[in-house]
């Protein structure tokens, strides 16, 4: 197929600064990232507004991480195809009209669905943006641009809960997604007129590996969220199966889809594109498991309403952004291995500190403490696994490369959200004894928590801290082994890129 060429450019013109566009596209990329964590601190809000169960909730985030996550691997091919801005647009587009349905959803299942559609709007703008940073930047800044962005995407997830609690209690739940409308707007005229049209690239498009993709993640995923509530009955672990083979068809179709494979298995031939994506798909599992429980416990154990639990992460929130910058300037200086390994080291200590001082008579500042060391290890960690993941791709394979590593670490999130419900019911189950035939979570009244359950609900909720807790210590024994950039290897800190 012959190249597409009604394109102006493959960077920004000479003479532009790519700044500007990269400011426009983060203001969209950090919407899309608050949405992905602003519901944990609704739960119990849009429980009561719709007359529904914690599952079904849960459902919320995962039926939008999910829709998120899949088509990643093929939307940034669509950007180069076709163009990363109109991409952008389009699903800029479709997840602001999407925010309104949510908005004014009337059931459960209504909003289920328009999170859906929000989510295959987040999938075509993401990728987008790791594509004109790749593509615009010169080497010697492209590190400082990719630090922004990883800044961006840390910071979301702490501002998130910040922002939900406030508009809940405020206007109410709705609001979280209204909230969307103003700001999507402001974000497409933005990107309209300051993101370069860039030049495009003729792609074929991998629908079996879609299907097989979508098909496996699909059936792991309701498997592992649903399966306590299903007594895990033989037909969960059967699903569960299912879905692990359909992945592995999935990887064995991409080995020997002779076209043009929706993951282009070479690129993991760069260990630190390899190593990175494990490294974010841990970060992913990590932002989201660790909301819920944390959520949980203030709101229904301590009684915080959902801006007082929510501003617990104001700390968290504000070291991150103002650590962003240091370490933008310090992601071209030092070795990637010491950045990120210092980071996920960091949140590992503090999520595990943070489960030992979740009891129901905590003094507040004794939370406070692991929470902003938790903002110190997150502005350390998005930035350089970002650069590192990047740096060494080819620009025909940047769509694909982005598109790999937004789907890594959204599949992190989608499988941290599935695995966080089925350990809490489970938990709950073991430490909330006095309740006829076990607990689960959506058993608990928020709010409103009889105090003879409160120590075995905060247990609950603690020992589920740890599982996040340990799966960012995989990711700080993977990125240890990350290597350094050839300026760097050579002796060469901070220029000749």
């Amino acid at each position: 197929m012959a190249q597409e060429t009604s394109i102006l450019t493959t960077a920004a013109p000479p003479g532009r600064s790519p700044w500007p566009a990269l400011w426009a596209l983060v203001i969209g990329f950090f919407m899309i990232l608050v949405d992905a964590t602003i519901v944990s601190v609704g739960v119990p809000a849009i429980m009561r507004g719709l007359d529904t169960g914690v599952n079904s909730v849960i459902w919320v985030t995962s039926a939008y991480l999910l829709s998120y996550a899949v088509p990643l691997l093929i939307t940034g091919r669509l950007g180069d195809r076709i163009g990363p801005k109109w991409v952008y647009l389009i699903g800029l587009a479709v997840f602001t009209l999407s925010s309104l349905w949510c908005g004014l959803a009337p059931s459960i299942t209504i909003l289920i669905v328009a999170r859906v559609f929000q989510g295959l709007g987040a999938s075509m703008m993401t990728p987008q943006t790791m594509t004109v940073i790749t593509r615009t930047f010169p080497p010697h800044q492209r590190g400082r641009a990719m630090a922004l962005w990883g800044a961006v995407a840390g910071i979301a997830g702490i501002v998130g809960p910040i922002a939900g609690g406030l508009l809940i209690d405020g206007p109410g739940w709705q609001w979280i997604f209204f909230i969307n409308v103003p700001v999507g707007a402001i974000a497409f005229v933005l990107a309209m007129r300051l993101v370069p049209r860039l030049e495009t690239h003729a792609h074929r498009f991998d629908i079996l590996g879609v299907l097989l993709s979508a098909a496996g993640m699909f059936t792991i995923v309701f498997g592992i969220q649903e399966g306590e509530s299903y007594d895990w009955a033989g037909w969960i672990w059967g699903l569960i199966g299912i879905g692990v083979l359909l992945m592995i068809a999935f990887v064995i179709w991409q080995r020997f889809n002779k076209a043009e494979p929706l993951v282009p298995l070479g690129l993991f031939r760069d260990r630190n594109f390899s190593l990175s994506n494990v490294a974010i798909m841990a970060v992913g599992f990590m932002i989201i498991a660790m909301q819920l429980p944390f959520m949980l416990y203030a709101q229904t154990v301590r009684g915080f309403t959902p801006t007082q639990a929510a501003l617990l992460m104001l700390p968290n929130a504000i070291v991150g952004i103002a650590l962003a910058p240091i370490v933008g300037r310090l992601v071209d200086l030092y070795h990637p291995r010491y950045l990120a390994g210092f980071g996920l080291l960091t949140d590992a200590v503090a999520l595990f500190w943070a489960s030992r001082v979740l009891q129901p008579d905590t003094p507040v500042w004794h939370l406070l403490l692991p929470l902003t060391l938790l903002g110190v290890g997150t502005a350390f960690t998005f930035g350089p696994i970002s650069v590192s993941a990047n740096r060494n791709l080819p620009m025909h394979q940047a769509g694909a490369g982005s598109g790999v590593f937004n789907a890594m670490r959204q599949v992190g999130s989608v499988l941290g959200s599935a695995a966080i419900a089925a350990l809490m019911e489970s938990r709950l189950a073991a430490n909330l004894p006095a309740v006829p035939g076990g607990a689960s979570v959506s058993d608990a009244e928020f709010g409103t928590l009889p105090a003879q359950l409160k120590d075995g609900f905060a247990t609950a909720m603690s020992q589920s801290l740890l599982m996040p807790a340990g799966v960012i210590l995989i990711g700080f024994l993977v990125a240890i082994f990350l290597v350094a950039p050839k300026h760097l290897a050579q002796g060469r800190p901070g220029g000749g890129h």
